[in-house]
């Protein structure tokens, strides 16, 4: 079965540093690209950072410069570094994984199960 997990999340001072990381299980062929988005209570799910499979990244503005994105295409993980973390970056993260090749099924779109991100003093 294939299928990404997550893990990393935790609670964190205003300030402080959290890493997230997304393995994918199962067989892979190829993918286009790997990402994290984030939800908090009562908004919508919104992109954070990707990376693709060559290499390239985008951040949405609101984490440029504190997060990271990372990650190893030929092991199917990706890894976000945040730093100088804000009470606004509370959220569940997911990762997602796009264009996903799989034997059998084609190409697929995999979710992650989220895992929380809590920001507070």
């Amino acid at each position: 079965q294939v299928q990404l997990v997550e893990s990393g999340g935790g609670s964190v001072q205003p300030g402080g540093s959290l890493r997230l990381s997304c393995a994918a299980s199962g067989t892979i062929l190829s993918f286009y690209e790997m990402a994290w988005y984030r939800q908090a209570p009562g908004n919508k799910r919104e992109l954070v950072a990707a990376r693709s499979s060559g290499g390239s990244t985008l951040y949405s503005d609101s984490v440029k410069g504190r997060f990271t994105i990372s990650g190893d295409s030929a092991r199917r993980m990706v890894f976000l570094e945040m730093n100088s973390l804000r009470p606004e970056d509370t959220a569940v993260y997911y990762c997602n994984a796009d264009g996903v090749h799989v034997p059998a099924r084609g190409i697929i779109e995999l979710w992650g199960q989220g895992t929380q991100v809590t920001v507070s003093s």
